[in-house]
């Protein structure tokens, strides 16, 4: 096979493979009632003056399904980081007991749970969306190729049978994630 239509290949893999790992970052914060350190990803925290990660000023664990506890490096950050959590809209209300910050994370209701599954599904769409621009993308750059109408097509199929491929991962990912979500 032509060498500009290999690199034109796995410069397309390279995108999709990219879209997947979106999605499964995505998934990562979207919560399936355990509770995880992930949860707090996008916390940030005043910490002299500039916003910084809360995981860059505590230490976060989750000692057992249903708690998170933050453990601050210096003790003064308590209540900013107290703060930090409630106006982060995660839905959680932490309680400071003097020496870490324990959030209980709340089971999730039938109606919750839905809305996760539809928020989970949009991200599930958005990476088919990426999959498939990659795949216009590439049979575009093919197109400008000076090679012969059956390279051409044989390049257009080998681009196909990756997109396919990929719109079948991003499936079995989001059954996958429905499936831990839906389950009480």
């Amino acid at each position: 096979m032509n060498e500009e239509v290999t690199f034109i290949l796995d410069t397309t893999k390279e995108s999709m493979d990219a879209a997947m790992e979106h999605l499964e970052k995505a998934f990562i914060k979207i919560r399936a009632g355990k509770a995880s350190p992930a949860m707090l990803s996008t916390v940030m925290v005043e910490y002299y003056g500039s916003q910084t990660p809360l995981s860059q000023v505590s230490n976060i664990n989750t000692p057992d399904a249903r708690t998170i506890s933050v453990q601050p490096w210096e003790k003064n950050m308590l209540q900013e980081i107290e703060t930090a959590i409630m106006n982060s809209n995660l839905g959680f209300n932490p309680m400071n007991n003097g020496d870490m910050v324990i959030i209980n994370v709340p089971p999730l209701t039938e109606e919750r749970r839905r809305d996760l599954v539809k928020q989970a599904k949009a991200e599930a769409e958005d990476a088919k969306v990426s999959v498939r621009s990659a795949r216009q993308e590439a049979n575009k750059e093919l197109k400008k190729l000076d090679i012969s109408e059956d390279l051409l097509g044989n390049a257009e199929v080998d681009v196909q049978e990756l997109t396919d491929a990929y719109i079948k991962k991003v499936d079995d990912v989001f059954a996958v994630k429905e499936a831990e979500i839906m389950k009480v």
